[in-house]
């Protein structure tokens, strides 16, 4: 984006691209090793307590010895991007270009695969830093679509997991995400239906409203990420994508009968429409 070899200054640069100077010259600091440690457990609670906040997520680590305040835990849940599982009242004032759609799903029948796709996203540890991980699944079968890891919560990779699973079975009736600024961006809904696809979405603070990828997420943590110590973005995805392949092949699920994610989804698929 900005050109130092460039003849055009830095200062004119950064103004063509709309970024302040000062951000020309800024170099990331890592986060701390002590950091890392509390978020991974900040994160391993919040799966076992989503309806912790900062102040219950302060007292028990205070409980387990760690001298922490709680504007400490508030900063680093909005770097894990997580926040406590309550209704909220919508009070604020939405730009148009981020539509806030209505939830589809509630009392509706999903009987067969490609009916309801569901998206989201969660933080994955790492040795030292971490990652974002998005996966797309079906709602029926709980096979995973597709998936992308990222190092920043941006939009690009979510489109990026989307385009890949339509690209590989087509698509669903409804998309069902949360009211993150990924999936309400104008790029994101726009990209459902320009596909025809209804675009639901979660309400405010609902974990239960997207519940099976919120079950995807503990499984993958618990069965996979709290078992490794990945040392690279390409050692995580290398290892995530080994678990993704056992999970929708050969891990069968007491909610499905005992059958794989795949034996559901392939077996359940609509017909094709005849000539």
């Amino acid at each position: 984006m900005i050109d130092r070899s460039h003849p055009l200054p830095l200062a004119k640069q950064a103004q063509a691209v709309g970024i302040s100077r000062g951000s020309v010259y800024y170099l990331p600091k890592p986060v701390p090793a002590q950091d890392l440690a509390l978020m991974r457990r900040i994160d391993e609670l919040h799966l076992e307590l989503p309806f912790a906040g900062s102040r219950m997520l302060r007292d028990l680590l205070q409980s387990e010895g760690v001298a922490i305040g709680r504007k400490h835990v508030a900063t680093l849940m909005r770097r894990m991007s997580i926040e406590a599982i309550y209704r909220k009242p919508n009070t604020s004032r939405r730009h148009p270009g981020h539509k806030i759609y209505p939830y589809l799903l509630r009392g509706r029948p999903i009987t067969a695969a490609n009916q309801v796709w569901a998206m989201d996203i969660t933080y994955i540890p790492m040795a030292r830093g971490f990652v974002y991980l998005a996966a797309v699944i079906d709602w029926y079968s709980r096979r995973v679509l597709a998936w992308r890891v990222s190092i920043s919560m941006d939009t690009a990779f979510c489109i990026e997991a989307v385009e890949e699973a339509m690209a590989r079975h087509g698509t669903p009736a409804i998309f069902n995400t949360d009211q993150g600024s990924q999936f309400t961006s104008l790029a994101f809904t726009e990209l459902l239906k320009s596909h025809g696809i209804a675009i639901s979405m979660d309400g405010k603070g609902c974990w239960r409203d997207n519940v099976f990828i919120e079950r995807l997420w503990k499984s993958v943590k618990y069965e996979e990420v709290y078992l490794r110590a990945y040392e690279s973005v390409s050692n995580a995805r290398q290892s995530l994508g080994r678990y993704f392949d056992f999970y929708n092949r050969r891990r069968p699920h007491s909610a499905l009968d005992r059958r794989t994610p795949d034996t559901v989804y392939f077996q359940t698929l609509p017909l094709p429409k005849a000539a």
